[in-house]
């Protein structure tokens, strides 16, 4: 029986000069490409003049596709997989889509390159040896208040740099609760990596939070400590 492949290939995450030779390979080489807004990929693709057929797929079609998806697969078909920006399945869908491939016993295979924990991490200053990346916080101000908490505990036991993601419009409820849980404490914050406006700010909770009630906030953020 002749089975396909799932690539997870990496893509910029702001810069679109980020990208390997070997992603840029697969991409011209697969069936189609599954991503989470065609306009996005669709600009990457036109960069470096790839026509392909792109497949929307994102966290509110994610589960319904994946039958179809793994249909193509094992009937030979070779399928890319991309996120708007950055490593596929890391605070982006696919996660269940390569584990029902490995479940099915479809090869998947991982195509490396930018990831914006790594750059914001190296960009930091702050210890790289040990780091705790969590994603997102939670959107509701109580749980993100306890998962704060849960995660000032742990650090307690493993001595890390925690990184985090946020959206502009949670950003400032979120250093108000950094602040409250882990106490003024040095922070950096990295906002548009690679891209035109990239900024690092690296300062207190206290002196961010000043910063940004005074200043219109976009882009998206990490944060770490």
């Amino acid at each position: 029986m002749v089975v396909g492949k799932l690539f997870i290939v990496a893509t910029p995450i702001g810069n679109l000069g980020d990208i390997t030779f070997r992603a840029i390979e697969v991409l011209k080489d697969v069936d189609y490409i599954l991503c989470e807004d065609t306009r996005i990929t669709g600009k990457l693709l036109n960069n470096y003049d790839i026509s392909k057929k792109t497949v929307s797929f994102n966290d509110f079609s994610e589960e319904s596709k994946i039958p179809s998806i793994t249909s193509d697969l094992s009937s030979g078909q070779k399928v890319a997989l991309v996120s708007d920006a950055g490593m596929p399945l890391v605070s982006d869908p696919g996660y269940k889509l390569a584990r029902e491939c490995i479940h099915q016993g479809i090869a998947v295979e991982s195509i490396p390159g930018p990831s914006s924990v790594v750059t914001a991490l190296t960009l930091s200053g702050l210890p790289p040896d040990k780091f705790t990346f969590v994603g997102y916080l939670p959107k509701k101000d109580g749980k993100r208040k306890k998962f704060l908490e849960d995660l000032k505990k742990s650090r307690q036991i493993m001595k890390s740099t925690i990184i985090v993601f946020e959206s502009p419009y949670r950003l400032l409820k979120s250093l108000i609760d950094i602040k409250e849980v882990f106490g003024d404490v040095e922070i950096v914050i990295c906002r548009e990596l690679t891209k035109m406006h990239e900024e690092v700010r690296r300062e207190t909770v206290s002196q961010s939070i000043d910063h940004f009630c005074k200043t219109k906030i976009k882009g998206e953020f990490a944060i770490l400590w």
